[in-house]
């Protein structure tokens, strides 16, 4: 009796499904289907899915207006292709989403899958505002001199745009408030900025089989924030490299030691980082790379004289006036880092500060590019100098970058610790608020350099030391919601926050340094509060992104900092969070108060 119960229930079921399934195909102008069979669920699934896929394709590919223009000329087939492969584009976000029956189970499944009509447009209608707020950040970008990030976004706004349907209509409001066409406007700030980025020698190192040339990367006349290249070495276009704040180098060997020109190429793709965005690497692998042939420059090999650009970083900064130890002291170390001999030094250093030392020497095999004009500035009791800048590459990176290091001594001119250096538009950015006192800035800038570097070093020790043992912790994620008629989530995604204790956060940060080589962590923006009471507490919102040789995301970082004791800061609150809120905003002090 029991077993005839369950085989009706079944039977019912299937006829339930049967009925509404005959339903949706009957009714073409309001849903679009696909059905799948195998002998798995997923099997079934996926071919359901493809099938769908096809359907969407069939039904829009005549406004991929964009998207045509470049391909084979009354090439159907090769359209079709195409647009079937953008649209699998939306698969891992959205159209997994979709509504789904399954119709048997396993070892005989069939899946069946379908989306009404309506649905499309909020499909599409988030990629468009990925594509905006892509466009809008590359302008922000490059008012800051931020040429790799600014060519980043837009380059992958460009992209994004060509996988969508409405590509060649979709306008965008720039900081003037005039209206831009963005399949004319982005390609044109890529062009432009290509065309006021400039370049040249400052240097000449030579040893008896390579040389190293830096160089000064400039865009608009203005010392470039970032901006990434590659170089011909006399064979082959070399790995990335990265400039920072101006400084670029380049390593040449054997004959092409002897070149009396260089070629860079700057990097605007940036596949490697795409994939801080699943969506974005999807697409970036299924649209043709966009050649731009002002992204080559030629460089005479030859060292130029020009007018260095005024440092406003020392405006407010008091130097040492008696800085012979220390300086004989930091000259010693860079002896000691490009001969490789670490321990001839070891007494320059506190036993804390010769451990970080030889942790940062090790993190990306570290070299010293240049030795500028070293400027001791004071720090409570301590002294620092900053901005040293070194380079830095790993194996499973393709990617040279530079970092610029600080140095800490204590009263005996002994180095009690090192970090690296905010970018200089941050560090002018914290140090010219004179509404807070010299002390308080400068406590600012060494936490944001202190806690950057402690993650890139895996500074375990560090990091559980800065936090409170009571900190709130809290992380959010994307989940995602099955769609119905009442759901109002838009995309069917929401944040879902997670709440950790000090110990949970610790011990998940421990596994996650034990499985990387590396972590790099850049802050694109950030805005500074102090709170208005509790004395020196301060909330620090940072757009962050992180980098590292098996993970990469980008989001918004909040610190509540309590930097009332400058030589021990404490983080009461730390959250996460992927995007910002619906109102356009971040979690922020008054979150907390």
């Amino acid at each position: 009796m029991k077993s005839l119960l369950i085989f009706l229930t079944l039977f019912i079921s299937f006829l339930t499904h049967a009925q509404s399934i005959d339903q949706i195909k009957a009714n073409n102008k309001t849903y679009i289907w696909g059905e799948g069979t195998g002998s798995t669920l997923k099997t079934a699934d996926n071919e359901a899915l493809a099938f769908l896929i096809g359907q969407i394709s069939t039904q829009i590919e005549s406004s991929f207006e964009l998207l045509k223009s470049e391909l084979t000329k009354n090439n159907n087939s090769e359209i079709t292709e195409k647009v079937n492969s953008v649209i699998k584009t939306y698969s891992d976000a959205t159209l997994k989403n979709t509504e789904r029956i399954v119709v048997s189970n396993e070892p005989d499944a069939k899946v069946f899958r379908f989306i009404k009509r309506a649905e499309l447009d909020k499909i599409f209608e988030q990629r468009k505002n990925k594509i905006l707020e892509l466009a809008e950040y590359g302008e922000k970008a490059e008012q800051e001199y931020k040429i790799a990030d600014a060519l980043r976004y837009y380059y992958w706004g460009l992209t994004l745009l060509k996988s969508h349907p409405e590509g060649n209509t979709i306008q965008f409001i720039d900081q003037n408030g005039k209206q831009q066409l963005l399949a004319i406007w982005l390609p044109s700030c890529i062009d432009n900025i290509f065309s006021d980025v400039s370049c040249y020698v400052t240097n000449i190192e030579e040893e008896d089989n390579y040389k190293t040339i830096l160089l000064s990367i400039n865009y608009k006349s203005n010392p470039v924030a970032n901006f990434d290249y590659s170089y011909w070495d006399g064979s082959d276009w070399s790995n990335l490299f990265s400039a920072k704040d101006g400084k670029g180098f380049v390593d040449l060997y054997g004959v092409a030691k002897d070149m009396k020109e260089l070629k860079l190429k700057a990097e605007y793709i940036f596949e490697g980082e795409a994939r801080i965005n699943r969506e974005i690497e999807d697409v970036l692998s299924k649209i043709e790379p966009i050649p731009f042939r002002k992204s080559y420059y030629t460089i005479p090999v030859e060292i130029t004289e020009k007018k260095t650009v005024e440092d406003k970083t020392g405006a407010i900064l008091t130097e040492v006036s008696k800085s012979e130890c220390y300086n004989k002291n930091i000259q010693q170390v860079f002896g000691a880092i490009t001969n490789k001999n670490y321990e001839l030094v070891r007494n320059n250093f506190t036993a804390d500060g010769y451990d970080v030392f030889t942790k940062l020497i090790k993190y990306g095999n570290a070299k010293i590019l240049s030795v500028p004009e070293l400027k001791f500035i004071k720090f409570g009791e301590s002294v620092i100098c900053r901005s040293v800048p070194m380079s830095f590459n790993f194996k499973s990176n393709s990617k040279q970058f530079i970092e610029n290091v600080v140095f800490y001594f204590n009263e005996d001119c002994k180095i009690t610790t090192l970090s690296f250096a905010l970018s200089k538009n941050a560090l002018i950015d914290i140090i010219s608020k004179d509404v807070w006192n010299e002390k308080d800035r400068l406590v600012l800038v060494s936490f944001l350099e202190h806690y950057k570097t402690a993650y890139a070093l895996k500074r375990l020790d560090y990091i559980e030391s800065i936090f409170a043992d009571d900190a709130l912790i809290i992380t959010g994620y994307y989940l995602k919601v099955k769609s119905n008629g009442d759901n109002l989530f838009q995309n069917n995604r929401i944040i879902r926050y997670n709440r950790q204790s000090k110990q949970q956060y610790i011990k998940n940060l421990s596994y996650s340094f034990g499985s990387k080589e590396y972590i790099n962590i850049k802050f694109e923006e950030s805005e500074i509060r102090k709170a208005g009471k509790g004395g020196d507490i301060y909330g620090v919102q940072i757009r962050q992104n992180y980098y590292s040789s098996n993970y990469g995301d980008v989001g918004y970082l909040f610190l509540m900092v309590d930097l009332n004791d400058p030589d021990t800061p404490i983080i009461h609150v730390r959250t996460w969070q992927p995007e910002k809120d619906s109102t356009g905003t971040v979690f922020g002090l008054s979150d907390f108060n």
